[in-house]
């Protein structure tokens, strides 16, 4: 049991980079992944789609990982 349940979050931590970068940021959001994303192991781009949708929900510290991951798309946007 306990060797499966490390298999996942490895997946999860692997899966978590298009949000997260750091190994704190990926901590911050892998307990919002396993309860609100699950389905969407091991897409990257499905698990990010799925936070984006469930901010609302996301813990303090995963919601401020995703503000902070938005801030770069926003800079740019502002500028066209």
């Amino acid at each position: 049991m306990k060797s499966a349940t490390f298999a996942l979050l490895a997946v999860v931590a692997g899966a978590v980079p298009a949000v997260a970068e750091t190994r704190a940021e990926r901590s911050a959001c892998t307990p919002d992944v396993l309860r609100l994303c699950a389905a969407q192991i091991p897409n990257a781009g499905a698990i990010t789609a799925c936070l984006h949708e469930r901010r609302a929900t996301l813990s303090p510290l995963c919601r401020t990982v995703m503000e902070e991951s938005d801030a770069p798309m926003r800079s740019v946007a502002a500028r066209r």
